[in-house]
């Protein structure tokens, strides 16, 4: 997906804005007619994918990949290490630790209701989840394995085998590190978080939110929040610089990442990222790419002044943190896979 240059960003806010203006004050059933025109709930059930068919069979195989630590270099990190589904699919470091005990260099994103997003990363190098997966699988600072090594292992093992030639029935070779991204992105699908408060609101549930809530989502929309979090995800879909009015301190947008710049060389994607999705929020801290704020309601106050150019209100911090709570979803029930034992011929963990 291309990224808009720079100018169009300041018109985004300052529309958004002028129509917030128009919503300061509307009715209560105004204010969900409008919230049912920006957002739309989680669905139920496994959304469609690219390239990919999600069949009982391939999620189940992808299940247990996604919990085998045995497919990184060391045999101690799985994929599950960084996305913690107890915890709201990421691990609550400021940024993770992998091989070695090396630090990633940003903090790592939810993997839940992921697949509704329009690529993956905070720089939205991989269009989807697929095309994520390896990503973590050969980095050096996380699994540091490589496609030869997974696939050693997994041939090593004739329950992934049997289940690979199950899955991938069709392929004359199952076996691949192509079909473990696809196997790892079907099971992913899977991780959505549907029936949270405000999806019973957007359903006409008038009284899902309470006083306090509702004008929370009033303030979210009628400030321009809206801009950047809308659609299912509320964020996930577009790019936009990380301090459109001004500058975040430098601790929180350290100097050296330069965002989106990395994957386009385009000096307009200084310091562009993805917009963060807020699908349950209130379980991911810390906040933002550098992990840096562990805080919501300071997440909100510097969102307010970088992104809106508005020094947000006590009060309203308070009430749109207080809305941002209505956004934690119906967790998935997964439960930890009984993984097939090592052979004689299944390589070693490696230092």
């Amino acid at each position: 997906m291309a990224t808009p240059s720079a100018g169009i960003f300041l018109p985004i806010v300052a529309i958004a804005l002028a129509v917030g203006r128009l919503l300061a004050e509307p009715t209560e059933p105004m204010l969900i007619t409008q919230a049912q025109a920006m957002f739309r709930p989680v669905p139920y059930g496994i959304p469609e994918l690219k390239g990919n068919t999600v069949t009982p069979g391939r999620s189940e195989l992808g299940h247990m990949l996604f919990f085998d630590p045995r497919l990184s270099k060391s045999g101690v990190i799985s994929c599950y290490t960084c996305h913690n589904l107890g915890m709201g699919g990421d691990d609550n470091l400021v940024t993770s630790i992998g091989h070695d005990w090396q630090r990633g260099p940003r903090n790592s994103p939810t993997v839940l209701n992921a697949v509704f997003n329009v690529a993956q990363f905070w720089d939205g190098r991989a269009e989807d989840l697929k095309t994520q997966a390896p990503g973590p699988l050969q980095a050096s600072v996380e699994m540091a394995s490589d496609p030869a090594a997974v696939v050693a292992v997994i041939k090593s093992l004739p329950e992934y085998v049997r289940r690979f030639e199950e899955a991938f029935a069709d392929d004359a070779e199952p076996v691949t590190f192509a079909n473990v991204a696809k196997a790892i992105e079907a099971f992913e699908a899977t991780l959505i978080t549907p029936d949270s408060r405000f999806d019973q609101l957007l359903k006409g549930d008038s009284k899902a939110l309470s006083t306090k809530e509702l004008r929370g989502l009033q303030h979210f929309m009628s400030k321009g929040c809206v801009a950047c979090h809308s659609g299912v995800n509320l964020g996930g879909q577009s790019y936009f610089p990380f301090g459109v009015v001004a500058a975040p301190d430098a601790k929180v947008r350290p100097p050296g990442d330069r965002g989106r710049f990395a994957v386009t060389k385009t000096e307009t994607d200084n310091y562009v990222f993805r917009a963060a999705p807020l699908r349950n929020i209130a379980l991911t801290a810390p906040y933002f790419h550098s992990g840096q704020v562990w805080d919501l309601k300071e997440a909100v106050a510097i969102m307010g002044s970088s992104q809106l150019g508005a020094t947000l209100t006590e009060m309203e911090i308070d009430e749109i943190t207080e809305f941002l709570q209505t956004l934690t979803g119906k967790q998935p029930a997964v439960q930890i896979p009984q993984l097939p034992v090592e052979t004689a011929t299944t390589p070693r963990p490696q230092p």
